[in-house]
């Protein structure tokens, strides 16, 4: 997993394709920042192309532990593709999502 840090915000690079064969590692990955204390998460999604409804389970499970723990996860960049899962699975009301990652840093300012 691609993680960049910028302050205290951490920003993941989301892979291509999120899908049952990598939802688990992604959740893992996103998991190992949360144990670490991790309470701003943006997810760039520029490169990502494909979601299922694995990996959609994987951001609505981290979303719930962010909630408890007082962070926030936020998304960004969204293809037009995943934009459109996002708004038909309903997610995109449970998500803030902005278009550019320097957008979702201004979130946390």
């Amino acid at each position: 997993m691609d993680v960049k840090n910028v302050g205290d915000v951490k920003i993941i690079n989301i892979l291509p394709r999120v899908d049952a064969y990598n939802a688990k590692e992604l959740e893992d990955g996103l998991n190992d920042l949360l144990t670490g204390g991790a309470k701003k998460l943006i997810c760039n999604f520029e490169k990502n192309e494909y979601i299922s409804s694995a990996g959609l389970r994987v951001f609505l499970a981290v979303l719930k532990s962010m909630k408890n723990s007082g962070g926030e996860i936020v998304l960004c960049s969204l293809q037009q593709s995943v934009q459109n899962i996002f708004d038909i699975s309903g997610f995109s009301r449970l998500f803030k999502i902005f278009n550019t990652a320097d957008e979702a840093l201004g979130n946390f300012k």
